[in-house]
């Protein structure tokens, strides 16, 4: 019995192209709907799996639904001159109804079972107007890029710093208030200070002006008690 025709709709449906530089990985995207009524499971193999990783390379399809496989080129040396000859296969089926195991059901799986579709690749590396116009927009691809997530991060961020400068702000206005009562407080010890000191000379220098009247009393004394004795 002939195998049955894909009922899975891949895009594209024969070519995986993945545009250079190749310096890095080269992501290319395969889209598989199901458009039956009925879940379907596949896999996609590729005859050079060292050079490709393919998330997911497996699993189910739901009724109506699509799913988008990420084929992922390894960094190589690009050769011109060379011919792609790596070949992609997806395969599928249709899921039994009472179906727990995946493994399970593609091992005891038929051949009139399985349906399969297969791509090229093809590599293409720009041109250099292609790299010109590609560096002369990436700010602003790199910028349209940014997810409400991203969006909401950079808001929380500045919305921190903000806060942060205000908290400094009013740390140096109370580092400012505490050294002015500090200079106030010096100021006024100073004064306090001075006019002790101040007191402390005018009463020394009263007891020396006391001292020496006591002297002159006394000396005045002395000449008027030695007239009296002659």
């Amino acid at each position: 019995m002939a195998r049955q025709e894909q009922v899975l709709v891949l895009e594209p449906q024969h070519e995986l192209k993945f545009r250079g530089p190749f310096t890095d990985v080269v992501t290319a995207t395969l889209k598989l709907t199901n458009p039956t009524d009925r879940n379907v499971c596949f896999k996609v193999k590729t005859t050079a799996p060292r050079r490709y990783c393919v998330r997911p390379n497996s699993g189910i399809i739901d009724a109506g639904a699509s799913v988008n496989v990420s084929v992922m080129l390894q960094p190589f040396d690009y050769d011109p001159n060379e011919k792609s000859k790596h070949k992609f296969m997806v395969q599928s089926m249709l899921a039994p109804y009472d179906m727990t195991d995946m493994e399970g059901v593609w091992k005891e799986a038929k051949p009139e079972e399985l349906m399969d579709s297969k791509l090229r690749c093809a590599f293409e590396m720009p041109l250099e107007n292609d790299k010109t116009t590609e560096h002369s927009v990436l700010p602003k691809s790199a910028s349209a890029s940014l997810d409400d997530g991203e969006v909401k991060k950079i808001m929380e961020e500045c919305k921190r710093l903000q806060m942060e400068v205000q908290r400094l702000r009013e740390e140096n206005k109370q580092i400012r208030e505490d050294d002015g009562l500090r200079k106030r407080k010096v100021t006024s010890m100073a004064a306090s200070h001075s006019s002790s000191m101040a007191t402390s000379a005018m009463r020394d220098e009263g007891l020396s002006t006391r001292v020496l009247a006591f002297c002159v009393l006394f000396f005045v004394i002395g000449v008027i008690i030695g007239k009296l004795a002659l």
